[in-house]
């Protein structure tokens, strides 16, 4: 099973961090180039422990619906998402916080599995890994450059 670490300093305070990364309209916005929208369970705001969303996008030349439930928290160091349906055969997605000196690090664990036996598995080598590991590294360029800047206040008031 893939699992891809990204580990992202962002200068601004650790809770702020936390807050923008659960936030839905900001991801909607990292990821505004798939047409990605929110089309169930929790659809803007701020998700919690326990909620789920519903995705709906345009990845890999298909509309694909996406449901994933947030299966843990530990405010402001710690949240994963995991995949309700979906067409990984899994998906979790562990978000850790760390505080430093000077802001924040942002720790992305995102692991999968696709379906499809051996096939999915030379698929995810040759192309799924890196197509995931890049919308993780736009979403969280969106993320700095709003932390960092006073941008943050229009999605978190």
């Amino acid at each position: 099973m893939p699992t891809i670490h990204l580990t992202t300093f962002i200068a601004a305070p650790i809770e702020r961090v936390f807050d923008l990364c659960r936030s839905i309209d900001l991801h909607k916005k990292s990821m505004a180039h798939t047409g990605e929208e929110a089309i169930g369970g929790t659809t803007s705001g701020l998700i919690a422990l326990n909620e789920t969303v519903t995705w709906k996008a345009k990845h890999l030349f298909k509309i694909r619906i996406l449901k994933s439930a947030i299966t843990q928290m530990d405010k402001p160091f710690l949240f994963t998402d995991e995949m309700v349906t979906g067409d990984f055969k899994s998906m979790k997605h562990e978000h850790h916080f760390k505080k430093v000196n000077n802001g924040s690090l942002l720790i992305d664990l995102f692991s999968f599995e696709s379906p499809y036996g051996n096939f999915g598995k030379i698929f995810n080598t040759i192309f799924l890994t890196s197509y995931m590991k890049k919308l993780l590294e736009q979403r969280n360029i969106l993320i700095k450059e709003y932390a960092e800047s006073d941008k943050w206040r229009f999605i978190l008031s």
